[in-house]
């Protein structure tokens, strides 16, 4: 006998859809001494046969006895007895729809012996005369009340209603089976629902279909195209409902070969006709990206509903097809169905993604007109179009519409608000979020990361790393990968390492995100070995991987490494990637082998403003300056607008070349467009007229310039020294200093480079103390051959030699070529031979070392001397440069070699050059042929200081300019003392200002002096 418990509670109740009163009790404790007539067997068969995945179904049962059906029904008992004890702790809550009054704590087993009952009582026999009820209206009314526990989802009722099933001992019909299967199916049950299904004796399409539903409803889509084969197997035939779920389950799983042959047996069976089936082949081709195929269902549907316009809908919109999509749309609009919220949603991401505000608007018009813009899920959906299309404003008032927003309403405009450069609104938003009390989830949490990355506020990202972690969201990839960017990004190396090695689920994400901190020169080699590592540990680097690696061997300008990375990119099928191109164009300039960046730019199908500036700094910053205009103008030509980057990159290459002309023109064009305030334009106009030799002309843009950082004093102060102006450079440091400007190792090369000119020695010793002891640089060679410049041009030799082992500079080239060049200006002989065969040593190619000393021998008149030298150049194949000068007039640079006679005007050259001589001869001019290194003639000296190519430079310029504008010469060599005399004497004789550029310093000839005092 069982004896069976029950805590009542007698509180009456109408459950809805039952229409009449029912009762709740906890079942809390089910046990047998011995089991009753009705449980017999129960302990001797499988309580689940069936498993997919915890079923595998048997065929279809054929013949069945009674007694094999009578312990079938036993099975059953147990499958449900498991059930409703699975709860644990039995105290279960249901209610049942009897028709009772108050049930009894203790119920009489109807199949027990005597000694086993409990007493009755009146209450008790009440109970069970409403029970003895027609067995087919007990059937129907648990089969009922079934259905409307599965259409609410009540587990646990439709539990405690199949405990009392068993217990009353009735035998189940198809309909109470169905009912069972449906209502574990339909409350995410599948497991229960397997077991319940394994015990029917005669399964139909019902009990199938409600299955099938079931595994569905929770995910398992190949569940449910096993167990749609399985009933194939078995003979029985699929409804409209079987093929719709069943078409589901292939869209679950992308599964197009299966789902088009269950499309095929909908046709040939003639269910296709069916909404519902029409709706599921819609969607199963949409999601497959048959889009032909779906929207020829579509067409072929008798009728279509918004499950069908909203499934071909999400189709295209998932290809990227905007156009089609609001196509679409449109027709929706104008025929009778009523769309949806989920409509609006889908037509709002594709005009967010397509950047089609307008569409977007009159979206958010309709949502108005039909009542559903006060929806959170459609004002999700608003912000993040209005977002995409840059209108953070109109994204914060959609926001503030929402009358209790949830997590994701909070993070959505806080990732807007981030994405549109209000990073700090969007911390002032987050910090609204948490006085409402709502929690932040990690993609909250990932966008005010990337708000303090962009904000470059360290502090604030450690503050909402310590968010992170008090949320326990520190091991969520997501939030990881957006503070290993940010620590990478804003420079904290280590602390970005840290949050990479603690990341226990690495993705390519996160190696892109660290990778993306070794960019810099001092840590780029680091990255390579980075990259190295991710390939070891087996990830295939994508597109942003092989971006953030170039950039790296840019720095390095590691063009083998870059090579062998264009080879793995060419193999990965990325070589047609616009991005990747461009960063194969930097570091293939960057590393000086501009004919490969060539190549690459022009194989480039969409040139973008990014790619267009890089070139243009590439060909400027290997002094390509002419080419970098180029550039420029064919740019312009292609309606691609130049931003400041690229502006001061063209400038740089008009200050490579010395085209004042062209420099004068971009200075128009960034005025024009508004981008000469920029601090890189300033500093590059700047550059560019002190290098351009209108020193005057940086002053005022320099003077022009509302902020003035470190590199705009460093251009301005190198600039003076350049030009001669030691004092002015001087006084630039010293206002530098007082507006409290922080010098570097650039600033003090400027200011020891004008103490050198202006032989100020106490003043340049006391500037390159300061450079370690105040100011924490550690001294640079540059730095150390200004000093060695200073005392040079001095004279204070000794002192030189004493400075150069005293530092352990005797390996430097650097150090040695100032010490020659000291040598030659002061005549000494002795230690300008022991520079030279230093030099001589460590850089054998360079003609200039040869013809300095060449130089100091033929001044002091030692011929045999200059003789073994000019046998040694030739010895080890050194050849000497030419002399070349160009000057700019018009617009156009002429250019002119020494002795050159190819210039079209070179007879009126020559014309002009004597007329000079001539002029300059009644006035006491006499050449000073000392600086002629032939052993030669006076009169052949004469002549061959008489075509120096800048004497032919400045003949043609006084021919082609009418008016007394400065003539700015360029000359690739130092100029020689003849022609620096001439210069001067032209001046004067012509009150005409002459400014020439060699390859040491600025000469401004004005009045018959120069800015150099003869020094240079």
């Amino acid at each position: 006998m069982a004896a069976v418990y029950l805590k009542l509670n007698t509180e009456m109740s109408q459950m809805q859809g039952f229409g009449f009163p029912l009762m709740e009790y906890d079942c809390f404790s089910l046990r047998m001494s011995s089991p009753p007539h009705s449980f017999r067997g129960v302990f001797f068969f499988s309580t689940c046969p069936i498993q997919s995945p915890w079923l595998n179904l048997s065929k279809k049962p054929q013949t069945i006895s009674r007694n094999f059906q009578f312990s079938i029904r036993l099975k059953y008992s147990s499958c449900a007895l498991d059930a409703i004890e699975s709860n644990g702790t039995g105290l279960s809550p249901v209610r049942l729809q009897d028709g009772l009054q108050k049930t009894p704590c203790k119920l009489w087993n109807s199949n027990g012996p005597k000694g086993n009952r409990v007493p009755e009582t009146s209450e008790k026999k009440k109970l069970w005369k409403g029970l003895d009820l027609d067995s087919k209206a007990r059937l129907r009314r648990y089969s009922v009340m079934l259905r409307t526990c599965a259409a609410k989802g009540a587990l646990r009722e439709g539990k405690a209603i199949h405990g009392q099933v068993i217990k009353s001992g009735i035998d189940p019909d198809s309909h109470l089976w169905n009912s069972l299967v449906n209502v574990y199916a339909k409350c995410g049950s599948s497991k229960y629902a397997s077991k319940v299904f394994g015990e029917i004796p005669e399964r139909d399409v019902v009990s199938w279909t409600a299955l099938i539903a079931g595994f569905v409803a929770e995910g398992y889509g190949i569940g449910a195209v096993n167990l749609f084969s399985e009933m194939r197997k078995e003979g029985v035939g699929a409804n409209e409902f079987t093929y719709a779920t069943a078409l589901k389950a292939c869209s679950m799983r992308l599964d197009l070969e299966f789902g088009k042959q269950v499309h095929a047996e909908a046709i040939k069976v003639g269910d296709l006709s069916d909404l519902f089936v029409g709706s599921a082949v819609v969607d199963l081709y949409a999601k497959g990206g048959e889009m032909v195929l779906a929207e020829r269902v579509f067409l072929s549907m008798p009728q279509q509903n918004p499950v069908s316009w909203n499934a071909l809908l999400n189709g295209f919109a998932q290809m990227g097809d905007a156009e089609k999509v609001l196509d679409l749309f449109c027709r929706m609009t104008g025929s009778e169905i009523n769309f949806s919220k989920f409509t609006l949603s889908i037509v709002l991401k594709v005009c967010a993604n397509s950047g089609n505000l307008r569409a977007g608007q009159m979206v958010h018009s309709l949502a108005v007109r039909i009542g559903c813009e006060l929806d959170e899920f459609i004002s999700c959906c608003l912000v993040d179009m209005y977002s995409k299309s840059g209108l953070a404003g109109d994204a914060l008032k959609v926001f503030a519409t929402i009358e209790d927003p949830d997590v994701v309403s909070w993070s959505a405009i806080i990732t807007c608000l981030n994405q549109n450069g209000q990073s700090r609104e969007a911390a002032e938003v987050f910090k609204r979020m948490r006085h409402s009390g709502v929690v932040p989830n990690q993609f909250t949490l990932a966008s005010l990361v990337s708000a303090a990355t962009d904000l470059g506020d360290l502090y604030y990202g450690e503050s909402i790393h310590a968010c992170v972690c008090k949320y326990g969201l520190e091991y969520d990839n997501t939030v990881c990968n957006a503070l290993i960017t940010m620590y990478m990004k804003i420079g904290s190396v280590q602390d970005g390492f840290q949050v990479f090695k603690l990341t226990t689920n690495r993705d390519l994400i996160s190696w892109n995100a660290f990778l993306s901190g070794f960019h810099d020169n001092e840590t780029c080699d680091t990255g390579l070995r980075i990259f190295s590592q991710m390939l070891v540990e087996g990830f295939n680097p994508n597109m942003y991987t092989f971006i953030s690696i170039l950039r790296s061997c840019s720095s390095l300008a590691d063009v083998g490494f870059g090579k062998q990375l264009h080879a793995q990119i060419v193999k990965n099928s990325l070589d047609g990637n616009d991005f990747v191109g461009t960063a194969l164009v930097d570091m293939y300039a960057k590393s000086r082998f501009l004919e490969d960046a060539e190549t690459i730019f022009n194989r480039l199908v969409k040139k973008d403003l990014f790619v267009w500036t890089v070139i243009v700094a590439g060909y400027a910053l290997n002094g390509q300056g002419e080419k970098a205009m180029k550039c420029l103008i064919q740019m312009q030509r292609e309606c691609v607008k130049p931003n400041e980057f690229t502006l001061a990159s063209s400038l740089s290459g008009c200050s490579s070349i010395a085209t004042l002309d062209s420099g004068r023109q971009l200075h128009s064009l960034a005025i024009k467009g508004g981008q000469s305030g920029d601090m890189f334009v300033a500093s590059a106009l700047v550059d560019m007229y002190a290098k351009c030799g209108c020193v005057e002309d940086a002053e005022v843009v320099f003077d022009g310039l509302v902020f003035r950082d470190t590199i705009s004093w460093n251009t301005m102060i190198c600039g003076y020294s350049q030009h001669g102006q030691g004092g002015k450079a001087l006084k630039a440091f010293e206002v530098m200093l007082e507006e409290g400007t922080v010098p570097d190792e650039v600033t003090f090369i400027g200011v020891l480079s004008a103490c050198s000119h202006m032989g100020l020695i106490e003043e340049g010793k006391k500037h390159f103390n300061s450079l370690s002891k105040i100011y924490g640089i550690t001294p640079t060679i540059e730095h150390y051959a200004c000093m060695v410049d200073i005392l040079g041009s001095a004279g204070k030799f000794d002192e030189v030699e004493s400075f150069i082992e005293e530092m352990k500079l005797t390996s430097n080239v650097l150090i040695w070529e100032n010490v020659l060049g000291a040598c030659k200006t002061h005549g000494n002989v002795e230690f300008g031979e022991r520079a030279a065969m230093k030099l001589f040593e460590l850089e054998p190619e360079i003609d200039s070392n040869y013809i300095l000393l060449s130089n100091i021998y033929a001044a002091k008149g030692m011929w045999n001397d200059v003789t073994n030298v000019r046998a040694l150049m030739s010895t080890r194949g050194v050849k000497k440069e030419p002399g070349c000068s160009w000057v700019e007039v018009s617009g156009q640079v002429h250019v002119f070699l020494s002795h050159d006679g190819s210039h079209p005007k070179i007879r009126e050259i020559h014309l002009k050059l004597q007329d000079l001589h001539h002029k300059l001869m009644s006035f006491g001019y006499t050449p000073n042929t000392d600086h002629v290194l032939h052993n030669v003639s006076d009169r052949e000296k004469q002549e061959l200081l008489f075509y120096h190519s800048e004497r032919l430079a400045l003949a043609f310029a006084l021919l082609s300019t009418s008016t007394r504008k400065t003539i700015r010469i360029f000359k690739n060599l130092r100029i020689c003392g003849d022609c620096h005399d001439f210069m001067k004497s032209i001046s004067e004789l012509t009150n005409q200002e002459l400014v020439v550029r060699d390859i040491n310093c600025f000469h401004h000839f004005k009045h018959g002096s120069c800015s150099c005092h003869n020094f240079w």
